[in-house]
Formats: structure tokens, sequence, C-alpha cells
């Protein structure tokens, strides 16, 4: 460790006064800090630091005015023999201060990734202990010790299907793995937090999505507490709990049918006479004084 990473580092400084001549040499120190930082990127000096464990080594720490670097020094340690008067550089170093704006701590893929980090050609690897997971099957190809065909050679126990295996394959079951109890609890824990009663959109929901029409049972025990809603205009294609609910329920609110206006009345017990061209237009003119006298 060196001397600038030893009396630099936080709440640590030492109570030693430093060496007179090295604590005197700041502007041999920041021509260093120069050399070795970009143009106009160092501040002001701050302090001189003592090594508390060496005689002579003095740590000059200058403001650094690099961007996005807020907080940090610049440190040069410069350190001198015994007896001697020239002081040389030891090491130009750029450091955090007490507030200096660092990056969050390094945290392991497995921990960082959250539900939806997943993308087009990512591969997530699962460990091979992985505690939601367990065997889909026995997998023992090889029959117990006291079977009548334990002594026999491989080739005469039958072909692949005979084996667990084999049939496994064959009835749709070649699943390496399953979900263990463990990884169903956690999962159901996941979609009862997420889409269960508690959540406001269940609350104010007129009814519960056991009695709704868009609901899409799953198998097996899940069956008992979940479904898939199939409702494009609510929670389509997600995992809900049966006691979860929302306003698209398909009975608490039918639309009513449109009114249908009431078929025409046709009178067919009068006819009335239509003329079909302008001669019956002129008769009946002519016919009118006619029909005048008579009445």
């Amino acid at each position: 460790m060196s001397a600038a990473t030893r009396s630099t580092s936080r709440g640590a400084r030492s109570r030693r006064a430093p060496d007179r001549l090295c604590a005197e040499a700041v502007e041999q120190a920041r021509a260093a800090a120069e050399e070795a930082a970009a143009p106009g990127s160092v501040g002001p000096w701050l302090e001189a630091v003592a090594d508390p464990g060496a005689d002579r080594v003095v740590t000059h720490l200058f403001e650094a005015q690099e961007p996005g670097y807020r907080g940090w020094r610049w440190a040069v340690t410069v350190a001198r023999a015994s007896r001697a008067k020239n002081v040389t550089v030891d090491e130009s170093v750029l450091m955090p201060g007490p507030d200096a704006l660092l990056a969050p701590e390094w945290v392991p893929w497995s921990e960082r990734l959250r539900p939806g980090d997943l993308g087009p050609g990512d591969l997530l690897p699962t460990d091979a202990e992985d505690l939601r997971l367990e065997p889909g099957y026995s997998g023992a190809d090889e029959p117990p010790p006291d079977s009548p065909v334990a002594d026999e050679q491989p080739e005469a126990r039958g072909p692949f299907r005979a084996t667990i295996g084999g049939v496994a394959e064959e009835i749709g079951m070649e699943r390496p793995r399953v979900l263990s109890r463990y990884g169903l609890h956690a999962a159901a824990d996941r979609w009862e937090e997420s889409y269960g009663p508690k959540t406001p959109m269940a609350q104010a929901a007129p009814a519960n999505c056991v009695s709704c029409g868009f609901l899409v049972p799953l198998a097996g025990s899940l069956r008992q507490a979940f479904g898939v809603c199939a409702n494009e205009y609510s929670r389509d294609g997600h995992v809900v709990s049966l006691a979860f609910g929302c306003g698209g329920h398909s009975e608490a609110a039918v639309m009513p049918r449109t009114p249908q206006p009431p078929p025409p009345v046709v009178d067919e017990t009068v006819t009335d006479p239509f003329g079909l061209g302008r001669e019956s237009d002129l008769s009946s003119e002519e016919s009118a004084p006619a029909r005048a006298e008579q009445g």
C-alpha cells in the first residue's frame, strides 16, 4: 500500500507533524500532479498530511477539477532520505475525498437482475442447485439390485423406450426439472402481491375475477387460486388472483342493447289510383267539371 493510500483514507489523519522540507515542497508536488492530470484540472492546494508509518514522507492534496469527479483530490506523495535536503516525488494519484461522488458498490449480476430485464437474445443461466427447481423424474435407468434383469447386459434390457427417461419423453414429461414447492410458493407470492386482493385496483373493483368470463383458469394446484386474464383492455396475459378484480369484469357493467325502431305500419285496405301518363292527367282534368255538375 502506497503512502498516499495509507494517509488519505477516509477518517484517517495522522497527528504527526509533517517533515518541514517535504511540507514546503508544494510547488514540486503541484508540478507532479499537473504532469499526471489533464491541463487545468489541478486546483488549489488543500493540505499536507504526514505518513503515520514512515518518517520524512508527506502527501500533498490538491483539489481535483476533473469533470465528473466532484470531491476528488490529487494526492502527491513526496519524501526525502535521512540527512538529505533534496525532496523527491514518490507517486501522484487521483483519490476520493470525504465527500467525493463515488460510483455505487459493485453488485453481482445475479443480484442486480430485476424482473423484465431479460431481452431478446439474452441468456439467463440457472444454478444447478436452484431451490426453485427439482428433478422432473428420477432418471434412474438402472434396475434395482434385486431385479431379475440386474445382471443382464445393457443391450439385453430392451430399447430406450423401456427406460424411465424414455417413457417420460414418450408421454411428454421430458423436462429435466420442474418447479419445486419452494418455487411454486415464491411465484404465487409474487403474483398475489402484483395482482391480488390487496391492490388498489382490486379494492375498487365491482367484482372479483373468480366470476369473470375473461378468466382462463390455470392447471394443477394453482387453479385453486390463479388464472390468466384474457381481457385485452385490462390485464391481458397476466396471471391474476381469483380474488383480484378490475373495472373490466365481464358481468360488472353489461352494455344495454341498442333500441330498435318499431316496424312500419302499412294500411292495405284502401288503394289510391294513380295515372300512368299525361293523357290520363288531361282526362282527369276534363272530367272534373262533369263530376262537379253531377254533384
